[in-house]
């Protein structure tokens, strides 16, 4: 996922300088991006505006820089819808960050998407479940180096399996609520709510 989605999404709320939105993803974006310096926001923005996907006005502050506060175009709103309504392909790894970024940003704009990313989301993450969960996780001809521990490689890697699996039960458990609220939501001509449901694995 392109980091241009997260500043389109963010732009699509309220306009925004390069500052107000760098602090922004330091605090409430901090899982929806791994960190980012201020330039590199700067560069980005730049990049955008030359690609005729944001535009800027500028704001005099008194007693320090004038900032420029930056808007979504035409064009950049488009971009934005497209890549919201193209296709979610789910990460091996769940609660990959660009699920929370089409959630956040994409579910206000697009709420059929929104609807279909979900269960896109919530059929993959069953789906594992259904297939690695009871497979043989013993390590066959286990020959360690000096040093390491035996019994540990497998107390741990039981201790890993748990958190593992406890916490993609959890994200389901999640998925499902958020399903069944849009679905109470949703209108009784909206057919995505007689699409046929993927039992639980």
């Amino acid at each position: 996922m392109k980091f241009e989605y997260v500043i389109l999404g963010m732009l699509s709320w309220r306009p925004f300088s390069g500052y107000d939105l760098a602090k922004h993803l330091e605090v409430e974006g901090r899982f929806l991006k791994n960190k980012v310096h201020l330039s590199q926001i700067y560069r980005l923005l730049a990049r955008m505006v030359d690609s005729g996907w944001l535009s800027y006005e500028v704001s005099v502050n008194d007693g320090r820089p004038d900032s420029k506060i930056y808007r979504l175009t035409e064009l950049g709103e488009q971009e934005l819808r497209d890549w919201v309504r193209s296709p979610y392909e789910p990460s091996t790894r769940f609660q990959d960050p660009e699920f929370m970024v089409r959630f956040n940003f994409g579910g206000p704009l697009d709420s059929a998407s929104l609807v279909r990313l979900v269960r896109t989301e919530l059929d993959c993450r069953r789906a594992q479940v259904a297939r690695f969960r009871t497979r043989n996780r013993s390590i066959p001809d286990l020959d360690p180096i000096d040093g390491v521990d035996r019994d540990a490689i497998t107390r741990l890697s039981d201790l890993g399996h748990c958190h593992g699996a406890a916490a993609i039960d959890a994200w389901i458990a999640w998925l499902e609520r958020v399903l069944a609220e849009l679905d109470g939501d949703a209108s009784p001509q909206d057919d995505t709510r007689t699409e046929e449901r993927t039992p639980k694995a």
